[in-house]
């Protein structure tokens, strides 16, 4: 049997690529944002650079990485670290899982207790090194990351922040209207010491504890308001914090995860998604009753509304959406399997885990956290509150749950579904305002030691001139030659960045070791140039983080002009997630509808035009705004169902009617 961490020895060092190839593809990206004035600067500093301080850099790089699991690693853990605005929106990202399948857990004890054993499951798992290791296509992939997905906490200090890991944890902690609570539910091998039916009275007991308390007790005293503070503001109060509750800080901080119960049960898909990223915004009598308080956000967190929605929200800066994603499908899985074993007791186990009956050593009935509060804190309580809440009424999130077709229409018809879906981001922008922007999608570098994500630029002069052609009178073979030609350039930087031979790592990697190598001297040309600047500002930053078990994936925009796109790509559909600063994020998400209609419309007739003894001609006329179509086409089909010849049954009995 493979475990866990069986390949991470053979696994092969993110390589440096050759600076010449990663500053012509620097160029290339950074040209079609740009006029052929501003490029011919660009173009100049590209080359000097080149010549002069690149190659003393990129030397010494190499050097620098001999005695590094990765050339990138620490420079991209400190790129977390030294951020100091709020993580909530800006850092932290978002799952909405699927509904538990079976029915009676539709419900938040329910579904937070099967939640919460299923996750002990895969952590006994991860403990036991059980846990088959990631593999794609054959590849085996890192799993350092699973090391710090549990019993990990950010903590803050002045200068920066960092991140503490309790391998021995054997507790979680629950929150509830604000208020803590902890319990143990293994031993330190990952062994439960717990049941389910136990959890679920924990659960009961600490829902009617928090219940038990008003409203102004329960925002006055919600301690985890201030993880959404300014990092350096929470530096200074978790200081303060720190004087008269250290043991009650450490028991959150060495936590397996928590688990946040909240009161309120979202409607809509849209509400499911803005829940999850930031809670909910409700004031009453001056006070905040909203679920937004109800966190910690430099924690790993299991979130469960009241109507038994539940999703992930999850400290970024030592684990990426791939790792998380794992979890929660693994998570779901169990819940699908332990599903299936209550109709029929063959079905096999998929997590398999381990009870031992607790000692008196072992917690496992629920203590609530208790704070001495000072004035100072307070105060900063109120104003981390006040804070947060500007956050929320700054930000709107918004989703559709496009249907009307999905990864097999995109196949059928020759392209890459996640190119595909990145050309429809610009396309929907251009035609809304008209301009081509930098987009931004995260590549999975985990085939090598200790990877992490290279930048994905899907703005290519391929893109840009499909878009122009989009909106011409050109015919529609041309245009989706040109959609072609763009799809396949988005195709071919995904392969370059997932083989280890992308740019701004790269170049990224120059930059900071330029400051260790020459501290207090100005940076090369290359770095204060405009191009490098807009570079790393995502007007569009998206990621694609498809699976069975995710009904929605988001999070917030990167800059106050821009959009934040989470997506799920499934056979039949598309999920779409999109976050901005009241930047019409509906009207965008209605000109991305009307663009994946048309482009459909344009690929069907394309489809008759190249062949056209394959498609009847009055079927041309599909309903482009029709969402909810029959699916399951031949391939030359033009997507209307196909109504086959039937031999009628002969009529046996008597009729009712």
């Amino acid at each position: 049997m493979v475990k866990t961490f069986d390949f991470q020895e053979k696994l092969p060092k993110l390589p440096i690529p050759p600076l010449a190839e990663s500053l012509k593809h620097y160029a290339r990206t950074v040209g079609v944002l740009q006029t052929p004035e501003e490029h011919a600067v660009t173009q100049e500093k590209i080359d000097t650079f080149l010549k002069n301080e690149g190659a003393v850099l990129q030397e010494k790089l190499i050097e620098y990485a001999k005695d590094k699991n990765s050339f990138i690693e620490d420079f991209w853990y400190e790129s977390y670290f030294n951020y100091k605005a709020s993580v909530v929106l800006n850092v932290n990202p978002f799952f909405v899982l699927e509904d538990d399948p079976t029915p009676s857990r539709a419900n938040q004890l329910s579904r937070a207790t099967s939640l919460i054993v299923s996750s002990l499951k895969f952590i006994h798992a991860l403990r036991t090194e059980t846990m088959g290791p990631d593999v794609w296509r054959n590849t085996p992939l890192c799993m350092n990351q699973f090391r710090m997905l549990f019993a990990t906490a950010r903590y803050p200090t002045e200068t920066n922040d960092g991140v503490h890991v309790a391998n021995d944890s054997k507790h979680i902690v629950v929150v509830c209207r604000n208020q803590f609570y902890w319990f143990d539910v293994m031993w330190e091998d990952g062994t439960a010491a717990i049941t389910e039916r136990e959890i679920m009275e924990n659960l009961r007991l600490i829902i009617a504890d928090a219940n038990s308390l008003s409203s102004a007790e329960t925002s006055t005293s919600a301690v985890g308001v201030l993880t959404t503070e300014h990092r350096v503001v929470w530096a200074r109060l978790r200081k303060v914090l720190q004087e008269d509750n250290a043991e009650t800080l450490a028991m959150i901080d060495r936590a397996l995860f928590l688990v946040c119960l909240d009161h309120t049960s979202p409607p809509t898909a849209s509400d499911f998604a803005a829940t999850a990223l930031h809670g909910t915004y409700d004031i009453k009598h001056g006070h905040q009753i909203g679920t937004c308080m109800n966190r910690w956000y430099d924690k790993l967190q299991i979130i469960v509304c009241d109507n038994g929605v539940a999703g992930v929200n999850f400290e970024h800066s030592v684990v990426d959406g791939h790792t998380v994603l794992r979890f929660a499908s693994d998570v779901f899985t169990d819940t699908v399997i332990r599903f299936a074993q209550s109709i029929s007791g063959t079905t096999q186990s998929f997590l398999t885990g381990a009870y031992r009956p607790p000692t008196e050593d072992l917690q496992i009935s629920p203590v609530k956290l208790d704070w001495n509060l000072n004035a100072e804190l307070k105060r900063g309580i109120r104003f981390a509150e006040a804070r947060l809440s500007d956050l929320i009424v700054q930000n709107e999130t918004r989703v559709l749950e496009f249907r009307t077709y999905g990864k097999s229409f995109i196949i059928k018809h020759n392209c890459s579904p996640d190119a595909f879906v990145q050309i429809a981001f610009l396309a929907a922008y251009y035609l809304q305002y008209g301009t081509v922007v930098n987009q931004y999608e995260p590549a999975m570098t985990k085939r090598f030691l200790h990877g992490r994500t290279e930048a994905i630029r899907s703005m290519t002069p391929e893109t840009k001139a499909f878009l122009e052609l989009f909106v011409s009178d050109a015919n529609i073979l041309d245009k989706m030659a040109a959609l072609r030609a763009a799809v396949q350039s988005h195709s071919a930087i995904v392969r370059r960045c997932a083989n280890g031979q992308g740019v701004e790592r790269h170049l990224y990697a120059l930059q900071q070791l330029h400051h260790i190598v020459s501290p207090g001297q100005p940076e090369p040309a290359l770095f204060s140039d405009d191009a490098w600047q807009k570079l790393g500002r995502s007007i569009i930053s998206t990621s694609n983080c498809g699976n069975p078990s995710l009904r929605l994936f988001g999070f917030g925009p990167v800059v106050p002009e821009g959009f934040g796109i989470g997506y799920i790509i499934k056979d039949d559909g598309i999920q779409f997630c999109v976050a901005s600063k009241h930047r019409q994020t509906q009207r965008f998400l209605d000109t991305l509808e009307s663009y994946l209609h048309e482009i459909q419309e344009l690929l069907k007739r394309e489809e008759a035009e190249k062949f056209p003894h394959h498609v009847k001609s009055k079927s041309l006329s599909v309903r482009s705004g029709s969402v909810h179509e029959e699916t399951g086409y031949g391939f030359f089909d033009d997507g209307t169902p196909t109504h086959h010849a039937v031999k009628k049954t002969p009529l046996v009995g008597r009729k009712l009617v």
